[in-house]
């Protein structure tokens, strides 16, 4: 049998030492000692000015909680399962240091509200690293579509070549995507900054405690208002698991198109050597690792998310021993997410375009269909006509091996009589690109708009 627990009062034998290492956080919930010291060193002080505690033992208090905390950071203290978590490991070092005293910290709190103040402060610190990260790649992004400015490319729908776009445009359109991960994340920080504390086990506490004082000093927006809905509640880790599983799904889109890209059937880009591996067996490979890994890292987020949804999903109020479960999901999202952000920055800024490859990709094929239907519904011919029209070409192009551009004057007016010279205009890459200008289009007047509106944001 283990030893004696903080809250043995009430068992007449020890605990199992199979139970102790079953339901023992400390190997993962150490992560957590900051936060823990952080919201113990409020929650003193705010105990010694309501003078619940003496102030010279609240000082006392304070004081003992920063040498733990430098005492964990140089690596001099160790903790053990026995501790159960890293509250009670952080309390009993207390009591090592201060005597009978530290006992008195527990005071108007439970283990309860403390973990769920610990998570929120973690989450906060783990969002505001992430948004800095977000910032970072979309740094990457807007400086290669301005340095990558003018390149013309095929757009893609179901895969297959569609309308000529610019590779700017292409670019610009994952900083929305990551501009909405902002958001999210965002909105997740906020409400994670509310402060469980005071709500003790789950109906609150006798104690005159200043609920508000303790959340601004550890810097939140408020105070959670119901005391069971305070521990019970993990709506704001669920927030940020899914903030985590949008963004990897952006980062495993552009991947996606990184591996296909870099690929000698593309060929529009080649990444970095210093990110790439070889293979073991075959001298002449160049493999595109670190997308492959963020792709493939997105199953993780995924899982992790509901992972913790369906720990809460048949949850009584208010706390549950179930609710150790949600901090390896969110430790593991915070983690992979950072590492991955880190890659894809990397990718962006390293790769090669190689601009040839693109618009040679764009000239075989039929991508200015659409130019040519407009052009026809431009004439007065209703533009489902003029899309069928368009489609008899197209095949009409298929069956002899030809391009729209190879068409002769003749040979399109052999479909439509009202075919003019200037079609060739109408037809060609340049024109179809330039002409989308429209908000959000892909014309290089519109690109150059949006790309200085970012740079202003």
């Amino acid at each position: 049998m283990a030893k004696k627990k903080a809250w043995g009062g009430r068992f007449a034998d020890g605990t199992d030492r199979f139970v102790e290492e079953f339901t023992a956080s400390i190997p993962f919930d150490i992560l957590l000692y900051r936060q823990d010291i952080a919201g113990s060193i409020a929650h003193a002080r705010m105990l010694g000015r309501r003078k619940i505690l003496p102030r010279a033992e609240a000082d006392r208090i304070v004081a003992a909680l920063n040498g733990i905390l430098q005492e964990i950071e140089s690596g001099k203290l160790s903790f053990d399962l026995s501790q159960e978590d890293i509250h009670m490991a952080v309390e009993q070092r207390l009591t090592r240091k201060v005597g009978k005293i530290g006992g008195k910290l527990h005071t108007g709190r439970s283990r309860n509200d403390q973990v769920a103040l610990d998570l929120r402060l973690y989450l906060r610190g783990e969002i505001d690293g992430i948004l800095t990260l977000l910032d970072k790649v979309g740094e990457r992004i807007l400086a290669r579509a301005e340095e990558c400015y003018g390149v013309v490319m095929p757009g893609y729908t179901h895969m297959q070549r569609a309308q000529p776009v610019l590779f700017s445009h292409h670019l610009l359109a994952y900083h929305e995507m990551f501009s909405r991960d902002r958001d999210r994340f965002r909105e997740a920080r906020r409400r994670a900054n509310v402060s469980p504390l005071g709500a003790g086990a789950l109906a609150g506490t006798t104690f005159p405690l200043d609920r508000e004082s303790v959340a601004e000093e550890l810097g939140m927006d408020g105070v959670c208002e119901n005391s069971i809905d305070a521990v019970s509640d993990r709506d704001f880790a669920a927030d940020f698991l899914y903030a985590c599983a949008v963004t990897m799904m952006h980062l495993s889109r552009l991947s996606e198109e990184m591996v296909y890209w870099s690929s000698t059937e593309f060929g529009f880009l080649s990444l970095p050597d210093a990110l790439c591996t070889g293979s073991s067996i075959m001298p002449q490979k160049k493999n595109p690792d670190v997308a492959e890994l963020i792709r493939g890292k997105t199953g993780r987020a995924y899982g992790n998310l509901v992972s913790l949804l369906t720990v809460m999903k048949g949850l009584p109020l208010a706390y549950n021993r179930d609710m150790q479960e949600d901090k390896e999901p969110v430790f593991d999202s915070a983690r992979t997410v950072k590492e991955c952000l880190v890659g894809a920055a990397l990718l962006i800024e390293g790769m090669a375009v190689d601009e040839e490859r693109m618009r040679a990709a764009c000239d075989d094929g039929f991508l200015t269909a659409t130019d040519l239907a407009d052009y026809l519904a431009r004439k007065g011919v209703p533009f489902r006509k003029a899309h069928e029209i368009t489609g008899r070409i197209v095949r009409y192009c298929e069956g002899n091996g030809k391009r729209l551009k190879d068409l002769s004057l003749k040979e399109l007016r052999s479909f439509h009589p009202g075919i003019g010279e200037e079609v060739r205009d109408a037809i060609s890459l340049s024109h179809s690109v330039r002409l989308r200008n429209t908000r959000g289009g892909t014309g290089p007047e519109a690109v150059r708009r949006r790309l200085e509106e970012l740079k202003k944001r």
